[in-house]
């Protein structure tokens, strides 16, 4: 009872101080201002938000949970997608941050037409609101297992505190709340590690315990690798192409600044990843099986010092709802620059434009947080989400850049096959009885759906006209190729 007074009043404290972070950084005069704070921001603040972004719920509890089961190789589902994604963004960074839109899908108008840009709009608000949706799932399970409330209850609290601030202080606010969430978690993360360590008697434990539970390849980095591709393509190339990473790019004041910000991210993605997945392997000497309520937050409520127990439960808290803050706060970009000023309100004025993007901000919290009332499976509901962006926007994306002569007619082809394919296969995952030639889930789907995506893209490119000098000016804008833009 003690310890969850503590972490009442902690928890308290911590969310009246990213609040005032947020009404500080609440005077926004336009869109940038407010979506991506003027372009200010240094490499080394936007690479802690990006990071805080990706090393949130999900790896806090679920990979743990996963690597208890099968062990190092579990680094395949979360670790080795972001280090591919981030890997490809440092090649892409410079030409983002050259061509200096604000969304992605004003980047894809440049490059294509509006039927493209909208198409785009519709995969970065799906996805946001699903990807919003597996963070509010995390913070209710967290906060029902911490607390004595419903899983309902507690999703609707840890969704309420993320829209307050971040409906404030938009990206700056967000950008500097992921800065002390990050710096939160961070001590959470090192202090399980160390817990789980201890705990189980180190490395020599974790082998005995693996080959006493007929675990074969428990400590082997490749073993059942098979079984981890379909999110390592999912996941890899939906994340390549996140809108609200772009976004954190678009926002560096230069190319080099946000081509810094990958590299410091990448560097700093292996050591956490590893330390979240050794400390699932840890907890498997002493955790027979995944507690209901998930290894991570049961450790913390395991822990008899209550100031610590409290220290740590903020920080995780403070995980989740960075990686929920970033996502809502895109969702909301895309909503109100791609969808209301363009299509409802052209001629609406700056500050309208602001009050519009908190009325988004609340909107896309809201739907993620009715989904997840009904939906509490993370890892299906994350590779759901990835899946729209994998199938439908990766390939127009990513070659709009390398091909001038991709048409926008292939573009709109490719992009409507994405989103017939993933909502079918959503369609069926979630119940209904359609025919499949592949596994749900599965590297078969991954792979039938980019590459078909692909083959329309490719193919209807050489038979439908293009625009070329629209498409070597906004390649030779992004400069990626060293200026060969054929």
């Amino acid at each position: 009872m003690q310890s969850t007074n503590i972490s009442i009043l902690f928890l308290i404290i911590y969310v009246v101080g990213i609040i005032a972070v947020g009404i500080w950084n609440r005077k926004s005069e336009s869109s940038e201002d407010f979506f991506l704070a003027s372009r200010k921001l240094p490499a080394w603040l936007l690479a802690i938000t990006f990071i805080a972004s990706w090393w949130g719920g999900g790896s806090a509890i679920d990979l743990v949970d996963h690597a208890h089961r099968n062990g190092i190789s579990s680094f395949w589902i979360y670790g080795v997608p972001v280090l591919i994604a981030t890997a490809l963004l440092f090649l892409f960074a410079r030409g983002i941050r050259n061509i200096g839109s604000i969304s992605q899908p004003q980047l894809m108008k440049q490059r294509y037409n509006s039927t493209v840009s909208l198409l785009l709009t519709i995969f970065i608000i799906i996805f946001m609101v699903i990807a919003t949706t597996v963070q509010v799932i995390v913070v209710g399970k967290f906060f029902q297992a911490f607390f004595d409330l419903s899983y309902q209850t507690g999703a609707i609290i840890g969704t309420l505190i993320v829209l307050t601030y971040s409906l404030f202080g938009g990206f700056k606010g967000v950008v500097l709340t992921d800065l002390l969430q990050f710096v939160f978690f961070l001590f959470t993360g090192i202090f399980l590690f160390y817990t789980a360590y201890t705990q189980s008697g180190g490395m020599e434990a974790v082998k005995a315990t693996a080959l006493l539970n007929n675990k074969s390849g428990y400590t082997s980095f490749f073993s059942d690798v098979s079984d981890n591709l379909a999110y390592v393509i999912t996941f890899g190339t939906s994340w390549m192409i996140q809108a609200n990473i772009w976004q954190r790019i678009s926002a560096a004041k230069k190319s080099t600044d946000a081509r810094k910000m990958m590299i410091i991210s990448f560097f700093a993605f292996v050591p956490l990843y590893l330390m979240v997945t050794y400390t699932g392997m840890f907890a498997s000497v002493f955790y027979e099986s995944v507690p209901k309520s998930g290894i991570v937050p049961n450790m913390i409520s395991n822990i008899s010092n209550p100031v610590i127990s409290a220290l740590l439960f903020v920080g995780l808290s403070a995980a989740i709802m960075s990686t929920m803050d970033s996502l809502i706060n895109t969702g909301a970009l895309s909503l109100t620059l791609d969808i209301y000023k363009v299509y409802i309100n052209p001629g609406a004025s700056a500050a309208h434009n602001v009050t519009v993007g908190r009325i988004s901000t609340f909107i896309v919290g809201a739907i993620a947080l009715l989904i997840a009332l009904e939906i509490k499976s993370v890892l299906t509901i994350a590779w759901i989400g990835s899946d729209f962006l994998t199938s439908g926007a990766f390939i127009p994306l990513i070659l709009g850049f390398l091909w001038a002569r991709g048409t926008a007619t292939a573009a709109t082809i490719s992009m409507l096959f994405g989103l017939v394919f993933s909502s079918y296969n959503l369609m069926v995952a979630l119940g209904a009885p359609f025919p499949v030639a592949w596994e749900i889930a599965s590297i078969s789907q991954a792979v039938i759906g980019i590459s078909i995506s692909l083959i329309l893209y490719v193919g209807f490119s050489f038979i439908t006209k293009n625009d070329m000098e629209k498409s070597r000016s906004f390649i030779r804008k992004a400069n990626i190729l060293n200026k060969r833009y054929d």
